[in-house]
């Protein structure tokens, strides 16, 4: 039960994700018939079909067959949607002007580096690098 929950959910995600509502799944029906009426009538490959419906010569295939508006409105994917977010980022210059920092901005290190030329690692295959 519990895979099937995820699967489920990822499937709604990834559904969301692609701007596919479950609205558009149930209406594939309308766009196999009305891509049949297409190939019958007019004689339209399927990239033809969804260029005259989705693309490039949905304007003026709209314009010449007003009498299949009613069924263009059924077809799915015909949503539109806009996504708008203002991000607002403020900041104030009184905030850092009069705080006080209890972390000293500079301080002196105590420590000090030596290169160790030991030899601890012998002359096997995992030796350090000879120059850096």
């Amino acid at each position: 039960m519990n895979k099937i929950v995820t699967i489920g959910i990822s499937l709604l995600i990834l559904l969301q994700s692609a701007n596919i509502h479950f609205k558009d799944l149930v209406e594939l029906g309308q766009l196999v018939e009305h891509y049949q009426f297409h190939n019958e009538e007019y004689g339209d490959s399927f990239m033809v079909f969804v260029s005259k419906h989705y693309g490039e010569l949905k304007a003026s295939h709209s314009e010449k067959h007003q009498e299949e508006q009613k069924e263009h409105e059924k077809l799915p994917f015909q949503h539109q949607t806009q996504c708008a977010q203002a991000l607002v980022f403020v900041l104030g210059v009184d905030n850092f002007v009069g705080s006080r920092s209890e972390i000293p901005i500079a301080s002196k290190g105590n420590f000090h580096y030596q290169i160790s030329y030991s030899h601890i690692w012998g002359d096997d295959p995992f030796q350090p690098p000879k120059q850096a």
